[in-house]
């Protein structure tokens, strides 16, 4: 009989559609891992109930989804659910009880995740790992007052950390950052990165995903896809490609993925608007699209129609579409911060650029653009570097040992 693993991850369901403001790299890590586990264990991931007509359990690639009542069954920032852990802690209590469901370990995800398993692990003893996916204290570092959360993450962040018997940090910034912000003991903390899935994500001809798309086989498209926030520096990427239009003279256009919506819809993602007048300013507004939301099937296509890939986020505690980009074999350009200084190599497999700096960035693309035989190396160097190191079944298999060397 399978050993039981209990997943928690309050607020990124695996069932989400991604690229909205609050669904993107946690949930993709929630789904993946729950299902390369579940070959090995039996996995349940709780999540909180966001739709009135949600089943209580759910199955999906091998694993349980469970939908807990916590606050109204309707879509909340993540920010405004502090006040519903303790009804989602109790609500996975209840169900533990319920169900005589003798879990071995449990896995939280972020630190509301985090505070609900503490909980948990108080009165019923089962031992905890948590992975944040972002730290408070770093966040308010960099986006100051447009940080919505509380002072009281900080601390809650102190006690996890005191308290889970494990962290899993996603990269090295990731575990000197608990160690030097948090004084958390270096014994607990394991980095195991997050990956991509080869089924899902592979190299496809270039003039044949541009003409599934209905792109342009002869302009230098660059493209920036996933959550469509402040943070992810997108803002940086339009003014590069003012200078590369301008100065280098390139004729390129650049496509933004994501969105809550799959049309581009200003009033369900803002940023949409904000960035639209920006473009408008520039004079930019036939080089830049926003496509919305695009499902995972259709991501190798809109990868591979990409002569390169841009992720210049402020911050970015891992950074997954770097990774998937790589694996269709495109050259990365992104930001020297967090996760994405530990996927991508600088001048191997793209290049690494300093966050908010569109110049840098602009020169770093005409290179890619002057030189198409050295674009197309380290889009192969890119490929062979995540394809080694960075799948999810290697990252599920450091995740299992990580549990069963937690569970002794």
């Amino acid at each position: 009989m399978k050993d039981k693993i209990a997943i928690i991850s309050l607020h990124g369901s695996p069932l989400a559609a991604l690229g909205g403001t609050d669904s993107g790299g946690q949930n993709v890590y929630v789904m993946q891992i729950a299902k390369n586990l579940s070959k090995h264990f039996f996995v349940d991931v709780f999540t909180r109930k966001t739709h009135p007509n949600e089943k209580p359990i759910v199955r999906k690639n091998g694993f349980r989804v469970v939908h807990i009542d916590a606050g109204p069954a309707a879509p909340i920032p993540k920010e405004k659910l502090l006040p519903f852990i303790p009804e989602f802690s109790l609500g996975i209590r209840n169900f533990i009880k319920k169900n005589k469901m003798n879990y071995k370990v449990l896995h939280a995800n972020f630190f509301d995740s985090g505070q609900a398993g503490m909980e948990i692990k108080k009165e019923l003893g089962i031992p905890i790992i948590v992975t944040f996916h972002a730290l408070g204290k770093i966040r308010r570092q960099y986006q100051g007052a447009q940080d919505r959360f509380p002072d009281i993450r900080f601390s809650v962040e102190e006690d996890i950390m005191r308290f889970s018997d494990g962290i899993i940090a996603e990269c090295p910034q990731d575990k000197e950052d608990m160690i030097s912000l948090y004084g958390a003991d270096p014994k607990k903390i394991q980095i195991i990165p997050c990956g991509y899935d080869p089924e899902e994500l592979k190299p496809i001809s270039k003039a044949y995903a541009r003409s599934l798309l209905g792109l342009s086989r002869k302009k230098k498209i660059i493209l920036q896809l996933g959550r469509i926030v402040q943070r992810k520096g997108i803002e940086n990427v339009i003014h590069a490609l003012m200078l590369l239009v301008k100065f280098y003279s390139y004729d390129s256009q650049l496509l933004i993925v994501g969105g809550e919506t799959r049309h581009p819809d200003a009033k369900k993602t803002p940023e949409i608007g904000r960035l639209a007048r920006v473009i408008k300013r520039l004079g930019l507004s036939k080089r830049v699209h926003f496509l919305g939301r695009a499902d995972r099937n259709w991501l190798k296509f809109f990868y591979s129609a990409a002569d390169v890939f841009v992720s210049t986020p402020w911050y970015e505690p891992f950074g997954i579409t770097p990774l998937e980009a790589m694996a269709c074999k495109v050259p990365v350009v992104g930001s020297a911060v967090g996760g994405i200084k530990y996927s991508v190599v600088d001048r191997k497999t793209g290049f690494l650029v300093p966050p908010e700096e569109p110049g840098f960035l602009a020169s770093r693309l005409a290179m890619l653009m002057a030189l198409p035989q050295q674009a197309a190396r380290m889009g192969e160097e890119g490929f062979l570097r995540v394809s080694s190191v960075f799948t999810w079944k290697k990252v599920a298999k450091a995740v299992s040992r990580f549990y069963k060397d937690v569970a002794k």
